[in-house]
């Protein structure tokens, strides 16, 4: 069995990777990530730390061109700042979608993925791994990461591939606080991964994404390893 990782260089696909690794060896892994014109263009360097430390095969992608006309708050030259408050804040009044909800992303980028999964490992059966949680499912705040979007797609990427491609969402039911209880117990390097929707030179703590991420590793009682790094440069 061969097993390709969608990766952003997050804590979630990062965790996804360790997995695979460990279920089939670094050598029937690999991982794919998307540049589609995110301010934080830091998550790609970070999904080559983790491919570089995992030992497996890494390839990108440029989907930039099509989101030109969103005004997304977390694309690049999009007019929109991202909301710095929590996404159950910014859901409150609202029937789901939050500041930096990206129109179809996972989709598009699912649908990338397993297009080139079918080129990568040519003619093998592939697992295509998504570390879409249930937190950010919560409320609607993103579409694409509910168990119900998930489902159809998994579908979809059976039946357009004959069966070959199978998806695979390990925390689809899970939050992130244990998103990270398993990547601390598989050892994950979390020291690699970026997270923070600015793209600044470190994580801008207020953003929905640090502030979850920030409470995952409470959740834990460890401190977050990437802020500790962070903090002492």
């Amino acid at each position: 069995m061969k097993a390709v990782i969608l990766s952003s260089g997050g804590i979630d696909s990062t965790t996804c990777l360790a997995l695979a690794v460990k279920e089939y060896g670094a050598k029937n892994v690999a991982t794919i990530s998307v540049f589609y014109g995110q301010k934080h263009q830091r998550e790609l360097p970070a999904a080559r730390r983790v491919a570089d430390y995992y030992g497996v095969l890494h390839e990108e992608y440029d989907l930039a061109p099509i989101f030109r006309g969103s005004t997304c708050a977390l694309l690049a030259g999009a007019p929109n700042e991202i909301d710095h408050r929590s996404y159950a804040e910014q859901l409150v009044g609202r029937n789901g979608g939050v500041s930096t909800y990206v129109p179809f992303r996972n989709g598009l980028m699912l649908s990338t993925a397993a297009s080139a999964a079918g080129s990568i490992f040519e003619a093998e059966d592939v697992l295509l791994y998504l570390g879409a949680h249930s937190d950010d499912a919560a409320g609607n705040a993103y579409a694409d990461c509910s168990e119900e979007f998930l489902s159809a797609m998994g579908e979809a990427i059976s039946i357009g591939t004959y069966g070959r491609i199978r998806l695979v969402t390990p925390f689809a039911g899970k939050n992130k606080a244990e998103v990270v209880r398993t990547g601390l117990a598989l050892g994950v390097p979390y020291e690699m991964t970026w997270s923070c929707y600015e793209g600044g030179e470190k994580p801008c703590g207020v953003c929905g994404t640090c502030r979850d991420r920030a409470a995952a590793f409470r959740a834990n009682g460890v401190e977050d390893p990437a802020l500790a790094l962070t903090n002492q440069k």
